[in-house]
């Protein structure tokens, strides 16, 4: 099995245009490395990693965001190991004005017994499984 690094990821679904080079190698890589019999690890903190990215680098929007990190959980090339903890994660990222990372640490949290993630985190306190403890 290969890993796929969180740049490897960026210049798959977004480089093209910016840097066609390296989507190539990405793509190529990904298509012949990554297949249902033989698929590629990511991890969860890649994925967090590709948000961050995206938004902040690449200002794509919350929505496609959402969007391309559940194409890539439906992928079957592709093995994420806490698959389902990302996906509930994500229905809360389409449901509020806290960052990706964050849900995911909230789940992690409801999955080790948390009643709910202390915050200072603003947005992220406003949504489910956080409490906000600032002034």
């Amino acid at each position: 099995m290969k890993g796929l690094d969180t740049n490897v990821l960026v210049r798959f679904l977004v480089d093209a245009e910016g840097d066609p080079e390296q989507h190539g190698i990405a793509a190529d890589f990904i298509q012949t490395h990554c297949t249902v019999d033989s698929p590629c690890a990511v991890s969860t903190i890649a994925l967090c990693e590709l948000a961050w990215v995206l938004q902040r680098v690449y200002k794509v929007s919350r929505e496609d965001i959402a969007d391309q990190i559940t194409a890539l959980l439906d992928a079957q090339q592709l093995h994420v190991p806490d698959r389902e903890l990302v996906r509930r994660a994500l229905v809360d990222y389409r449901q509020s004005g806290a960052d990706f990372p964050d849900h995911v640490i909230a789940w992690f949290g409801k999955a080790a017994g948390a009643e709910e993630t202390a915050t200072f985190d603003k947005k992220a306190g406003k949504a489910l499984l956080f409490r906000y403890i600032g002034l």
